[in-house]
């Protein structure tokens, strides 16, 4: 059956990881041809192009670093060139380095921004012409409630998905009149197996955030998936600049 995204072509960056992943599929299973952009997961990246085509979708897998410029601008050259364009950007990857604020060096601060924020404002500035060119176009950033709520031994990662939403609403302003609409998806505490080798008591750490929560269970990637996917749609044609938290009620204000 047609699904409202047909016809459509996506790039979801980060696409190897947990909530990356779920969005590539939901969108593929949604009708769009997406382009997986991974770091240097060429396995997993082929293994995920390989289950959307057995599911009836259409998958590129591509591999850049998005840190740097020279590799997005050539990233964005093969997706637009193997697909014809690029309708939807799904601008997901980052990396969530903890360090004290005391051992935060100018070094780790800039890598830092350079990954969660950076990569961000390089993606769309390569994509955004041609999106202005067909005059329709979807800008969909994966930002994080702890750009609200705060957390130690963070503070670089808080301030760059803080500068994302930032980037988000100033983008939203001025692509608009082109037809193309900017906003933020800003996860809560999202399950996924990377958790297992981060946290040392994932049970524990689940009561302490099911006691921040309304929603009493974990949230999942196709959560977050499922908002994309909307917010990717003609449904959501008049919804730009805004931060959707996807929480469970963990941030009301």
């Amino acid at each position: 059956m047609p699904g409202p995204l047909n016809g459509r072509t996506a790039m979801v960056t980060g696409a190897t990881g947990g909530i990356g992943s779920a969005i590539a599929h939901r969108l593929a299973a949604d009708g769009a041809t997406v382009a997986l952009a991974h770091l240097d997961d060429d396995r997993a990246a082929a293994e995920l192009a390989a289950h959307i085509a057995g599911r009836g979708g259409t998958a590129l897998p591509l591999a850049a670093d998005l840190r740097d410029a020279a590799a997005v601008r050539t990233l964005c050259h093969q997706a637009q060139d193997t697909l014809g364009r690029i309708d939807i950007l799904v601008s997901n990857a980052g990396a969530y380095p903890r360090r004290p604020w005391t051992e935060t060096t100018p070094a780790h601060w800039d890598d830092t921004l350079a990954t969660n924020l950076t990569s961000h404002y390089l993606l769309a500035h390569e994509l955004t012409p041609s999106m202005t060119t067909g005059a329709w176009g979807r800008i969909i950033t994966i930002g994080s409630v702890l750009a609200t709520a705060g957390r130690h031994d963070l503070t670089g990662y808080i301030s760059a998905k803080a500068g994302l939403e930032g980037l988000t609403r100033a983008l939203a302003r001025e692509l608009g009149p082109a037809g193309i609409t900017a906003n933020c998806v800003a996860p809560g505490s999202i399950r996924v197996p990377a958790e297992d080798t981060v946290v040392d008591d994932p049970d524990a750490m689940t009561t302490r955030q099911l006691a921040r929560q309304c929603v009493q269970r974990r949230g999942h990637p196709d959560d977050v998936a499922a908002t994309v996917a909307f917010l990717a749609t003609e449904a959501a044609g008049f919804i730009t600049g805004q931060t959707l938290r996807v929480d469970g009620g963990w941030i009301l204000g």
